[in-house]
């Protein structure tokens, strides 16, 4: 599992006139990935079916736009496979430009009663800040020549002091509403009389003007009558509208979803258009293939057509090897942790796939840190609760939950009480020395076996030097375990040890040598980059090996949160008693366990993906046959 599978190269020539029936077939089999390089030999150097893709791109384009107004079938029947030759293409895309004319029609009706919708809209939410007001509008946006009018907004806490402004100007406010912080107020006075002090006074108040557009000409309340009556119309034509629509729809609902179909099966041949080459009556089309597939593609090539074919296959060459795409993981238990590892990248061909390994370390971790048999039963019932919503993720929350669940058993921990269930190892508080000796046990192992790893994949691809002396290769490997058999003799015996210390100077001296060798600086540079190369690998392991305490570190914090909420619990009454409980758990699972999904996240990331996984590589994305419609 932990190995990729073996994939081949191959290439099929074809005569030009069987290639839509080859491109179904190869869709059908689904493990033709394409390969979109040129081909090697110059003769092969036209593109057959140029029309043929033109044609089918106007009518999936077409029936996209059909689909914005009617419904469009989500899964189609494609159990009678044939080839869609291109006659029957251009018929069909004729059809479906008839149909999207009538369609447009539709469409420009529908964006009509919008815009009227959203003229109505604004209409209404003008109003809103005069409903307030029982006068007719005009009268308040009309101008005289002895009267000034002002109408707007002003902050509330503003409002007295403005009130006490506007009358030392000669004016008179009216406060109508308020809403929120904001007062609704009428300014009314003389005209031409200390205009320029009051616009002094609006401004320093912080008033802002709320225009009276020309189309509310009557008081609030018939205005806002007669938009919500027009509103209710344009409602009602929107509903005709749309049944007029379906009716329409239901007379050719059969055909169109034949068209959906003709599209679906034309378009395998579409889509190899990057990889197909051809000259004359010959097309030759190349992709990866999984090795054990090969045999069966051959036969089911054999079955469908009718001209001669030959197909050939060969190993991926070496410098190939980042063109070769990588199978994605099958297991469905494995396919939540995939799609987490997908986030740092695709496994490269040839490299260790990281998810098995990730599933295990990630699980244990989480269920180290965070141990309760409750809070764990709570985790995995929610996630089955939400598995639609969730999607294939449900699945990481119910294992998540599970191994809280595990970890809660041998801490004998349920909803943070350590007696309602004898404990089948100990709580991490009872010994918390041994937890943090177990918790570096751990990070050493996880690091020794994440340089292993990175070893591996550059003996894969023949990087002997990257193996030996690249970052975590095997020369660091070395220096690392001699740092911890010295660390070990240092806490056991009181001294480092000659043979750990010499062996660990060794492996320094060798990863300097390397490092001075393929530096090109003056001498003063490479003296300083090595030294600091050096002292960076020295700090690096010690650091990283230390980063594993969390591990300990938030399994303690756990307990002693528990410990801490039924200290509280016990302060209170009955009820207060449960209701600590309650939230304290909550708050427990919400915030520690989101905390705690981070932390474990970090460290695969950071102390294992880094020192072994590349993720330059691109998935497996073979020629299928497209059940489901575009975009779902």
């Amino acid at each position: 599992m932990l190995t990729p599978l073996a994939m081949k190269h191959v290439r099929l020539l074809v005569l030009t006139e069987d290639l839509p029936r080859a491109a179904l077939t190869l869709a059908e089999t689904e493990s033709f990935h394409p390969d979109t390089r040129e081909p090697g030999d110059p003769r092969l150097s036209g593109t057959p079916g140029h029309e043929y893709r033109e044609t089918f791109q106007q009518a999936r384009t077409r029936l996209a736009k059909i689909g914005n107004l009617i419904p469009l079938v989500e899964e189609v029947d494609l159990t009678e496979i044939r080839v869609v030759d291109a006659a029957e293409l251009a018929q069909v895309n004729d059809w479906l430009g008839r149909i999207w004319r009538e369609t447009s029609r539709y469409e420009e009706e529908y964006r009509r009663l919008e815009d009227e919708e959203g003229f109505v809209a604004e209409q209404q939410a003008a109003v809103a800040n005069f409903a307030e007001l029982r006068v007719d509008l005009r009268l308040l946006r009309s101008h005289t020549r002895f009267l000034e009018i002002h109408v707007g907004l002003v902050p509330r806490e503003n409002l007295r002091q403005l009130q006490g402004a506007v009358g030392l100007a000669d004016h008179m406010l009216f406060n109508y509403t308020t809403r929120g912080e904001q007062a609704h107020v009428v300014i009314v006075g003389p005209r031409g009389h200390g205009e320029t002090e009051l616009a002094s006074v609006l401004s320093s108040a912080g008033f802002q003007s709320l225009p009276i557009p020309q189309e509310l000409d009557r008081s609030p309340d018939e205005i806002a009558e007669s938009l919500a009556r027009r509103r209710a119309e344009i409602e009602i034509e929107r509903q005709t509208l749309g049944h007029r629509l379906q009716e329409w729809a239901a007379s050719f609902a059969e055909r169109l979803t034949e068209a959906e179909r003709t599209l679906r099966l034309a378009e395998p041949f579409v889509t190899l258009d990057p990889s197909v080459r051809n000259a004359g009556h010959l097309a030759c089309l190349a992709g990866w293939v999984p090795a054990r597939a090969v045999a069966d593609l051959r036969r089911r090539l054999d079955d469908s057509l009718t001209q001669p074919f030959q197909l050939d296959s060969r190993d991926p060459l070496a410098d190939e090897r980042p063109l070769v795409p990588s199978v994605p993981v099958r297991s469905r238990l494995l396919q939540p942790f995939a799609l987490l590892v997908k986030q740092y990248g695709i496994p490269q061909y040839g490299e260790v796939d990281p998810v098995p390994l990730f599933a295990v370390t990630f699980l244990l971790m989480f269920g180290t840190m965070f141990g309760d048999v409750g809070q764990g039963a709570v985790i995995a019932i929610l996630a089955w609760i939400f598995r639609k919503p969730l999607g294939r993720l449900y699945l990481f929350g119910v294992l998540a939950g599970l191994s809280s669940m595990a970890f809660g058993f041998l801490f004998g921990s349920v909803f943070g009480s350590k007696e309602l269930l004898p404990a089948l190892w100990m709580s991490p508080l009872k010994d918390p020395i041994l937890m943090l000796q177990l918790a570096l046990g751990w990070g050493i192992l996880f690091i020794v076996l994440a340089c292993l790893l990175a070893i591996y994949n550059r003996l894969v691809v023949k990087n002997l030097a990257g193996a030996l002396f690249g970052h975590h290769g095997l020369v660091n490997l070395v220096f690392y375990l001699a740092l911890i058999w010295g660390a070990v003799n240092l806490a056991t015996a009181g001294a480092f040890g000659w043979w750990p210390a010499t062996l660990g100077l060794m492996a320094l001296g060798g990863l300097a040598w390397y490092n001075w060798r393929h530096l090109d600086a003056p001498v003063a540079e490479r003296v300083l980059v090595v030294f600091i190369e050096t002292l960076e690998t020295v700090i690096g392991y010690a650091s990283n090996t230390l980063s594993f305490l969390r591990v300990a570190a938030f399994s303690l914090n756990h307990v002693a949160l528990s410990i801490a909420i039924f200290t509280l619990a016990g302060m209170m009454g009955t009820f207060g008693h449960l209701v600590t409980l309650i939230l304290g758990n909550i708050f427990v699972i919400v915030l520690e366990g989101g905390i705690v999904m981070i932390q474990v996240m970090r460290l695969q990331y950071y102390e294992g993906f880094s020192r072994y996984f590349s993720g330059n590589g691109h998935e497996f994305a073979p020629l299928r046959l497209r059940r489901a419609a575009p975009g779902r």
